[in-house]
């Protein structure tokens, strides 16, 4: 499927709306196949007679919908707008979707308004008609021609012609014609819905609780050799929008106790560190309270699937995405394959309930890493720098994943030993080989030796060599420390194949008497006790992390040797080693049992080892994270929190985009293909301006967007066939998190080996920004906009990469086909040109870079403040441009397909268009093509007359 952008102008909105939808359409489905509407169809009047004498109607069309069990009126749709003209032929369609409760007894009302005077948004009633589902159905032809009712009952007021739409040949037409004389009944009929099949959410196996509540409308254009086309927009909340965020809170509360556990088990430290570590758990006790408070809230809030733009300053609401919802367009012509086009749209990511007084996350990261130091040396505490926390955090990460891996791997080891599995027992002993060596060169690191020593140096009693050197001092010369491990030599040796002599000999004597300074001691029970290996009130023996790691790899060395000892015994045609047999004669001359209770031994001393190294490098890099958080008080704390916010909506949005271009290419193999090689691209559009508030929502957004590189995506398979097995989770911490996807084991079972077995899929997520509003305007002609250039050349950069990996490992006939052919090559070096280019609102960038994330199949998001006004016009106008592009849109249609889509906004988005009591219907004008309204520039242009004469004024009474 050709995946693009789709996008409701008209329903762009807050969604408190959504009151006046149809009750059914509640159903929760995701999107594998389109899901078709049952009845749809189109319509027309005839001889309209206007309110006023010498004028011509401006007709439009409100459907509403008889509920038979409240016997009240539900509005369902609204027409477009056809000016001056008595025989209009709208473009906008009606449709009863599949999710729709219409059966033949479902009565539909037609009232038709003439909008005299749109600059006052006011209208008049011409007339209205009735007719239900059944009379269109059984009607010749499938249409139907109804008198309209004026308010006084005679029908005078014309006629409305009813016709169920069906794909089918076109005569020419005239497209000049089309708004002003064709009589109705010349219409052409364009789609038969009927013909193709509907969509069963509930036997659809990928039918699940991620997309809910659609809603539909559909459109008839011309096409340039005088064909018609039906366009189809739906749009779905999506369930992400809590779910992720309350995952997340969930994990940072984890994450965020089990720190506070690992600084009460640094041990008993001088009163100047043990005052600090009391001071950074009370901080991080406040931010675990802080979420608890907010999930709290969130798990009370029931029914609803996104957060309004009129709750984004909501403290409780915060972690979630304004207005997250999911879009698609779907194209039919005649004798063509339908077309797909999907986007996501959001409100910018962005910590709205803090504000941005002081600016967005970018420029407050950069002051706090400016004045860090200095507050190291307010504080007392080591300064480290972020390269260093960051590798901290990557060692606490790592080891806390590999840990146990281990282990399990080392029981399985036991386990095909007891099992008397030659095959078995070298698998796993395989695997047990690489994760060991993993966790070896994670933990060879100069900072954990030089953190293991700044440690010593905080605890009580600590005498240094040079008493003149103070305990700070000591810890800031180790935590400047550059590593200086050599990524070439690995640490392991005597991995299968690799065994010299000298490291067996070597490892012959660590067998039965591993080296280090650890001793242990029998407790009760018979069980061994660790005592502390920092010695207390002496010279820290500044080697002692060397030996401690090494022994993992020697201990390692002597399983090793001990399986080939027997795999030999069982295969005696194979040719001992001389080496290795020496060195298991030695390791089982006391032990001849089987073959478990020959390895139990080595094995259980590699876990201990390995559990030794973990609680020694656990505490090392706690303290140098406890460095980072107490020379941070109260700055740093702050911005995490604020960081954790902004992650939270853009993750969330994400995960909605992941899964939506999932489901819509799972039979596609080209994009499987490319989904585990490389990765997909994920691109964001963005509209905010470079001017006051907005520069700190870009700020944060841009910050937001690339913390979504810690991202990782794995597919799984559904634990059942329950619905709610289908809900994406997410596990990690926040230096890296995993989003697992379950699906269907029908559908799982369909996929490519690599994404069976749980291979992680990486999403590269890149950001292009250009300001379309009036105070663009006001920040390019006396501003700054250097951000949005800094922000757009760092990701075309990106992108480029992106191509240039995909390009090396994945043929491009995998690539989505497309009308326009430009190379992908030419489109790149375009994008290049305009991004570097001083040019003005230069929204070329956009349309390029979205483009070019189709061609790659990509995921599209585009996202304004809130994700309503600005977004709807991107959108709109992207999709006219689409199908102008890829299906041939009539140019003469171009203009009135754009205004078709922005025309009729969703009650409550621009101001009320409806008014329940006088009955009277208002229009939400469209904006221009060129995304802002003309009014907006006259007031711009008003406010930059008065920003001058202040400016003025201030400049004469300072002189003065």
């Amino acid at each position: 499927m050709e995946d693009g952008t789709q996008h409701l102008g008209h329903c762009m909105v807050d969604m408190k709306e959504l009151s006046a939808n149809p009750e059914g359409l509640t159903a929760a489905g995701v999107i594998l196949t389109p899901k078709l509407p049952q009845v749809e169809f189109s319509l027309a009047c005839n001889d309209l007679v206007s309110s006023g004498r010498d004028r011509k109607p401006n007709a439009l069309v409100q459907v509403a919908v008889i509920d038979p069990h409240k016997q009240h009126l539900v509005t369902h749709a609204c027409t477009e707008i056809v000016e001056a003209n008595k025989d209009p032929l709208f473009l906008t369609g009606v449709t009863f979707p599949s999710e729709y409760p219409a059966s033949p007894e479902t009565l539909v009302k037609l009232t038709v308004y003439d909008a005299k005077d749109k600059s006052q948004e006011s209208s008049s009633f011409l007339g209205s008609a009735t007719f239900s589902v059944g009379d269109l159905l059984r009607a010749k032809d499938e249409r139907l021609t109804l008198s309209l009712r004026s308010s006084d009952g005679v029908c005078a007021a014309g006629t409305v012609v009813v016709s169920r739409l069906k794909m089918g040949e076109m005569e020419e037409v005239d497209v000049d014609h089309i708004t002003t004389d064709i009589p109705s009944q010349k219409c052409p009929l364009v789609c038969e819905s009927a013909s193709h099949a509907c969509i069963d959410r509930e036997n659809n196996p990928l039918t699940g609780p991620v997309f809910k509540n659609p809603i539909c409308k559909v459109y008839r254009f011309q096409t340039m050799d005088s064909k018609w086309m039906l366009v189809r927009e739906q749009m779905e909340e999506c369930t992400l929008s809590f779910s992720i965020p309350k995952q997340l809170l969930s994990l940072y509360i984890q994450e965020d106790m089990s720190r506070v556990q690992d600084l009460r088990d640094l041990g008993e430290l001088s009163p100047h560190w043990d005052n600090l570590r009391k001071e950074v758990m009370t901080r991080y006790g406040g931010i675990i309270s802080s979420y608890q408070e907010t999930l709290a809230e969130l798990d009370k809030i029931t029914g609803r699937s996104f957060k309004p733009s009129c709750c984004k300053a909501q403290k409780s609401l915060e972690f979630i995405p304004i207005n997250l919802h999911t879009q698609r367009m779907r194209v039919t012509c005649p004798r063509k394959t339908d077309a797909f086009y999907d986007i996501v749209t959001v409100g910018a990511p962005a910590a709205h309930f803090q504000g941005f007084k002081c600016g967005g996350l970018q420029r407050l990261l950069s002051r706090y890493e400016a004045e860090k130091k200095s507050f190291s040396t307010a504080y007392q505490c080591i300064y480290y720098s972020p390269e260093h926390t960051a590798k901290a955090q990557e060692v606490l990460s790592t080891v806390s994943l590999l840990q146990p891996l281990i282990t399990s791997l080392a029981d399985q080891l036991l386990q095909a030993a007891q099992e008397h599995s030659s095959t078995g027992l070298k698998d796993a002993l395989k695997n047990l080989s690489d994760k060991t060596e993993q966790f070896v060169h994670t933990l060879k690191d100069e900072l954990v030796k030089s953190a293991l020593l700044a440690l010593h140096a905080a605890q009580p009693g600590y005498v240094s060599k040079n008493q003149k050197q103070t305990p700070v001092q000591a810890g800031q010369h180790q935590g400047h420390i550059h590593q200086r491990t050599d990524q070439n030599q690995s640490p392991v040796q005597g991995l299968p194949g690799h065994s010299p002599a000298s490291s067996i000999t070597e490892s012959t004597v660590m067998c039965n008497n591993v080296e280090g300074s650890q001793t242990t001691t029998r407790g009760e029970g018979g069980t061994l006790k660790h005592q502390d290996s920092i010695p207390h009130h002496k010279e820290y023996d500044e080697e002692e992390w060397d030996r401690v790691w090494a022994n993992v790899a020697k201990c390692l060395n002597c399983v090793i040797a001990m399986v080939d000892k027997l795999q030999e015994e069982d295969n005696s045609k194979q040719e001992p080693v001389p080496e290795q047999q020496q060195l298991a004669d030695v390791i089982t001359s006391h032990n001849p049992g089987d073959w478990r209770e020959q390895l139990c031994p080595l094995v259980t001393r590699l876990k201990e080892c390995v559990m030794e190294v973990v609680e020694k490098a656990k505490k090392a890099m706690t303290f140098v994270l406890l460095q980072e958080a107490a020379c941070s008080i109260p700055q740093g704390f702050l911005l995490q929190q604020r960081r954790d916010v902004v992650f939270s909506q853009a993750l969330a949005a994400l995960a909605c985009g992941f899964v939506m271009r999932l489901y819509a290419g799972m039979q596609d193999k080209g994009f499987l293909r490319q989904l585990h090689l490389v990765g997909l691209i994920a691109q964001f559009e963005s509209l905010l301006s470079t001017y006051s508030e907005e520069i700190g929502m870009l700020e944060d957004m841009e910050v937001g967007i690339s913390d979504l590189q810690r991202v990782a995506f794995k597919i799984t398979e559904a634990k059942t066939d329950d619905l709610s097995d289908l809900q994406p989770l997410v596990c990690g911490r926040r230096d890296h998190f995993t989003v697992e996807v379950p699906l269907p084991r029908p559908v799982f079972q369909t996929l490519p080996e690599e994404i069976k077995e749980g291979k992680p899929l990486r999403v590269f997520p890149v950001l292009f920004n250009v300001g379309i509003n009036e105070q663009q305007t006001i920040a390019e002609r006396f501003g700054d906009i250097s951000l949005q250039e800094r922000i757009n050349q760092k990701n075309f950069e990106m992108l480029e990469a992106y191509y240039k990996s995909l390009s090396e490992k994945v043929p491009l006939e995998c690539l989505p086909c497309f009308q326009t052919q430009t190379d992908i090559k030419e489109l790149l070096e375009t994008l290049g040109q305009n991004v570097v280019t001083k040019k003005r609102k230069n929204v070329e960038i956009l349309w390029i870079a979205g483009t070019i994330c189709r061609r790659l199949n990509g995921i599209r998001f585009t996202s304004c403040k809130s994700a309503k006004d600005r977004t709807s016009m991107s959108v709109t106008l992207e999709q006219c441009a689409i199908l102008r592009d890829e299906h041939q849109l009539s140019k003469d249609f171009f203009i009135r397909a754009l205004d078709c889509m922005r025309s009729r906004l969703t009650q409550g988005d621009l101001g009320q268009w409806e008014d329940p009591e006088a009955g009277a219907v208002t229009e939400n004008k469209p904006a221009s093509r060129h995304f802002y309204p003309i009014a907006l520039l006259l007031v711009s242009s008003h406010l930059l007359v008065v920003w001058l004469i202040l400016s003025l004024v201030f400049l004469l009474a300072k002189y003065q």
